[in-house]
């Protein structure tokens, strides 16, 4: 198989694809297409999903397809599996056979009645940041060999990392934005004082009194009174030099 002579699916890398994409759920699942794709052959199927743990209920957050995200439910409906037990310990679980697996059953016989007959549930490094996991599933029994699921892991790894780059790269994108919104608004609230200044021959410190006064009077914040005050003297919405 191709995997297992490159070392890893062919094609981009995922921090690859996370460059090509629109955002983290299109990288999850162009990642999930791209392993399913990899380790499928003709007239054997695997399919992929990522489950991420919530507190009060786990869900699907990206997939390879349809299937899979249906193949994802079963796990969901007994509240237990491979996938589940990956993301809440995380640690790698392998079925071989649903058949037979001992833990459990009920789960491993709806699996095989769907066609699911061996599992992979391999959890997603996330630095604390959630609790995921890879899901994969194959048609037929022992799918998985030691070589398969290292190729796995490792392209998990390199996509956990990938992963929480990008967790840290939104925060920062977060935190940037209530920066510039900070800033914008103590533009305007600045500009309002000095406005009051003129229009009452007064110190900044008083104008800045008479603006919480009002503020607190007519219930308004002060950077909105701020900003209706600035509109109102044909000066428009303040702006700071990162907007130039």
């Amino acid at each position: 198989m191709t995997e297992h002579q490159t070392g890893g699916p062919a094609g981009a890398s995922p921090h690859e694809l996370l460059l090509e994409s629109e955002d983290i759920a299109s990288f999850l699942d162009a990642l999930s297409g791209r392993i399913a794709q990899a380790l499928s052959t003709d007239g054997d199927e695997v399919w992929c999903a990522v489950t991420l743990l919530r507190p009060k209920r786990s869900s699907t957050v990206a997939s390879s397809s349809p299937a899979a995200e249906a193949l994802d439910e079963i796990q969901y409906h007994y509240g237990d599996g491979p996938c589940l037990t990956a993301s809440r310990e995380n640690r790698l679980v392998h079925v071989p056979d649903t058949r037979s697996d001992p833990r459990w059953p009920e789960y491993g016989r709806a699996a095989a009645a769907h066609g699911i007959l061996s599992a992979l549930g391999v959890p997603l490094d996330l630095a604390g940041e959630a609790s995921a996991a890879l899901d994969v599933y194959a048609d037929r029994p022992h799918k998985f060999d030691r070589a398969t699921i290292e190729v796995i892991q490792r392209e998990v790894a390199s996509a956990s990392s990938a992963l929480r780059l990008a967790v840290r790269m939104e925060k920062h994108r977060d935190a940037e934005a209530d920066l510039k919104a900070a800033m914008a608004s103590r533009t305007t609230i600045d500009l309002a004082v000095g406005i009051v200044m003129g229009q009452n021959r007064c110190t900044q410190e008083q104008a800045f009194d008479i603006l919480r006064s009002a503020s607190s009077h007519r219930n308004v914040k002060l950077r909105d009174l701020a900003a209706e005050l600035v509109a109102t003297v044909g000066q428009g919405p303040a702006t700071t030099h990162f907007d130039r």
